[in-house]
């Protein structure tokens, strides 16, 4: 199932937004989980550019910034 496909699924209030961001609201992330998969998109856009990776690809990914920039920045 693509992640296009998988939008319709995400409950209304699921997305949470990047802790991370300029302040004006302009420039952030978005993730939501469906299932086995974690979607992302740009609040810019919203539904029209979305991609997804499986749940364990984005936990690495997430563990590997922390380890990286361990203070947040």
């Amino acid at each position: 199932m693509s992640s296009r496909s998988l939008v319709g699924a995400v409950a209304p209030g699921s997305w949470i937004r990047s802790s991370y961001s300029n302040g004006a609201g302009g420039e952030c992330v978005e993730c939501a989980r469906v299932g086995d998969r974690v979607l992302l998109r740009d609040t810019k856009v919203g539904d029209a550019l979305i991609t997804g990776v499986r749940a364990p690809v984005w936990l690495s990914f997430v563990d590997a910034v922390r380890r990286e920039w361990p203070e947040g920045r």
